[in-house]
């Protein structure tokens, strides 16, 4: 017995509209559970202070004032940690880009000798670290302890970075490299001028690891700097965090503290309104390069992912301040 074709389609229409409809409906979740964390922090950064220590949850300000940014803009030492976090991400990302894309373009080429030799010494330690105290020694003898080099001389070759340029230009057709010998130009002229500008694609992917890995890093100012002039925006956020954390068990226990004294002198606003304005200075631009840099070429869907993956763990940082608060407040 034939089956009727309108029966059929009737079907298939019904069960695609409960698929967009489970899909929606998820993707809805997903965009509310990622973006609710932004949108509370911003609320409290553009909320008046004495309305914000009332507490409660919102997702915009109750009463508007620009205060706590115009604080945090006029502040000396997180105007310079701010310099420093630009600077540092900056030189580091070009560096970083050009030293290993120099050394995947030496590992991919078939006539280097000791080839195999040269990618096991790049694959240990991959999986085998010198350790902690090691490290930080090596870095005391180097001179690099208070110094703004720091930042960049460790940070220049990722091997995992290097191991993806290596695949991308392994991809790429070994006559261009046969015709430029030939016409005698010599290895550095290649990667340059043929091997470098071919690369964009994978330049950029590479570029943005390096700009996210160099703006969100706090650690490695938490070892080996000391100097308030040479730390960058993460650390001065921390600092922050745990001036507000001392602050309020100080107060708990009956005693005045003032947090910050060049900060909030003379200012109408508490440590958790500057925190959060802080931390949205701090977060903007890199989410600014990061969507400028994944532009939607195949698939909005993807691309929409894309950003709220990356949206989800920028929020790792606002979890990590809004623990930081209310254990301090459970004190």
């Amino acid at each position: 017995m034939a089956k009727n074709p309108n029966k059929i389609r009737a079907k298939r229409v019904a069960s695609d509209y409960v698929i967009d409809i489970i899909m929606i409906v998820t993707i809805v979740l997903v965009l509310v559970l990622t973006l609710y964390p932004f949108l509370n922090a911003l609320a409290i950064s553009l909320n008046d202070s004495n309305d914000t220590t009332l507490g409660g949850l919102t997702i915009y300000p109750r009463k508007f004032t620009w205060r706590n940014y115009e604080l945090v803009f006029t502040n000396q030492k997180i105007w310079m940690a701010y310099f420093i976090t630009i600077a540092r991400t900056v030189i580091g990302t070009v560096g970083g880009v050009l030293i290993t894309g120099m050394l995947a373009f030496a590992i991919s080429r078939t006539n280097l000798v000791g080839k195999k030799v040269y990618a096991m010494l790049c694959l240990i330690p991959m999986y085998f670290g010198g350790g902690l105290m090691p490290t930080y020694f090596l870095i005391l003898n180097l001179g690099l302890k208070n110094n703004f080099l720091v930042y960049i001389i460790p940070a220049l070759v990722n091997l995992w970075n290097m191991i993806l340029m290596r695949s991308y230009f392994q991809s790429l057709p070994e006559a261009l490299e046969e015709s430029a010998l030939i016409d005698g130009a010599n290895y550095i002229t290649i990667f340059f001028k043929i091997y470098f500008p071919l690369s964009t694609p994978i330049i950029a992917t590479i570029a943005l690891y390096f700009g996210v890995q160099h703006w969100n890093d706090w650690f490695q100012a938490n070892l080996y700097i000391t100097q308030d002039y040479l730390k960058p925006m993460q650390n001065v956020l921390l600092g922050i965090v745990n001036e507000a954390k001392f602050a309020e068990q100080m107060a708990s226990a009956g005693m005045g503290v003032t947090i910050d004294a060049n900060m909030l002198k003379g200012k109408e606003t508490n440590v958790r309104s500057i925190t959060m304005a802080t931390m949205f200075v701090t977060i903007i631009p890199i989410i600014i390069v990061f969507v400028s840099f994944s532009k939607p070429s195949s698939s909005c869907s993807a691309f929409l992912l894309r950003t709220l993956f990356f949206l989800k763990s920028s929020t790792e940082k606002v979890f990590a301040i809004l623990g930081s608060e209310a254990g301090s407040q459970s004190v």
